[in-house]
């Protein structure tokens, strides 16, 4: 960059003047001036508009150095609240959210090796930062259709200058946490303004589906589920068939020291059993044979969990006759010691292949009816 150029007010500085190309250029211009130990206090602004471009007079005592930006190509409107898919009625609320969502689905971090979606992500930011801001905001919405006019430099300049002389002048070297904003953006703002954090997203929730058997569902147990990674998880008994639960901090990695988000887990449960589950009730059926079911006895029935019951059936008992057995069901989920009932039903056999002297016995009883 040229050394600054120290000269008498005249006409004639316009020859001398050295035209910064970009923001960052005019940048230097300002170390400049603290490298040649000229306190910022001395700094005193005038911003001229021209029609396609901003010029600069810095006074220093009686003499000016005098700078102005290259002259810059049409910049086009930019509609920030088209850019987070808003109107101009939205609410702070509105913005926010809309933003949130915006940034989480085109975050770097969540769309590696995308140019398309940082290119996305950073006209979301550009936006929120302007919108988010209210007296930015207030500012865009009554000049920036027509923002080549002078009177908008003029104010957004002033509005910046202020911010400079109460800073210690460093109102343009404001970071803007690394980010391109576009010459839109500091056409109407500057490069500096004191950028918000940027903010913490969390990741990304998972679904995953685990496939296990009735029998499986009926113990608590671990069980190794791979997501990415493998992940260990603790079943609980008495999960059902379509059940999901949430496994928390185990989803997809947060964004700028965000947390995680969750893994969700929705179970799908065979059944091989002759068991029939519903809630946490269970449902067999129990053959007995007929002279049982006419005379009555004692049969053995099995449970679930392997054991076996002995029962009492009554004389004359029908086909298709009811029994409960309390707390033989399925366990309850999450409530330990707490199960369903077994319900069973008689299904009653007949006979095959008599002798002929049982089919004269049922012969004699049918001619006694």
């Amino acid at each position: 960059m040229p050394s600054l150029i120290l000269q008498e007010p005249c006409k004639e500085y316009l020859k001398h003047r050295y035209c910064p190309k970009t923001i960052r250029e005019r940048r230097k211009v300002f170390d400049a001036l603290i490298g040649l130990k000229i306190a910022p206090t001395q700094w005193a602004f005038n911003y001229s508009y021209f029609s396609s471009g901003i010029e600069v007079i810095i006074f220093l005592d009686s003499k000016i150095c005098y700078f102005g930006s290259k002259r810059r190509k049409h910049m086009e409107f930019i509609d920030y609240y088209k850019t987070l898919e808003l109107n101009k009625n939205a609410t702070d609320a509105d913005i926010k959210k809309a933003y949130r969502k915006l940034a989480r689905k085109y975050h770097p971090d969540l769309n590696p090796n995308d140019a398309a979606a940082k290119a996305t992500f950073q006209r979301i930011n550009e936006a929120n930062e302007v919108l988010s801001d209210p007296e930015k905001r207030k500012k865009y919405d009554k000049y920036g259709k027509d923002w080549q006019h002078g009177e908008q430099y003029e104010q957004a300049r002033q509005q910046q200058q202020r911010q400079h002389n109460t800073s210690g002048g460093q109102g343009f070297s404001g970071s803007m946490g690394g980010e391109d904003f576009s010459d839109y953006f500091e056409s109407l703002f500057g490069s500096g303004g004191g950028r918000r954090a940027q903010a913490k997203f969390r990741g990304q929730d998972i679904q995953a589906e685990l496939q296990m058997n009735l029998r499986d569902a009926y113990t608590t147990h671990q069980q190794t589920i791979k997501v990415d990674k493998n992940i260990r998880i603790t079943i609980a008994a008495g999960v059902e068939n379509g059940q999901t639960i949430k496994v928390p901090n185990h989803g997809g990695p947060g964004a700028n020291g965000g947390p995680s988000g969750d893994l969700y887990i929705t179970f799908t449960i065979t059944n091989d059993t002759k068991f029939k589950r519903d809630g946490n009730d269970l449902y067999t059926t129990v053959d007995i044979d007929l002279y049982t079911a006419l005379l009555g006895g004692e049969i053995m029935v099995d449970t679930f969990d392997g054991g076996k019951v002995k029962l009492t059936v009554k004389p004359e008992t029908q086909n298709g006759t009811k029994v409960k057995l309390k707390g033989k069901g399925f366990p309850v989920y999450k409530k330990d010691g707490q199960f369903g009932d077994l319900y069973l039903t008689y299904q009653v056999k007949l006979p095959t292949n008599l002798t002929e002297k049982e089919k004269e016995l049922f012969k004699e009883l049918a001619n006694k009816k």
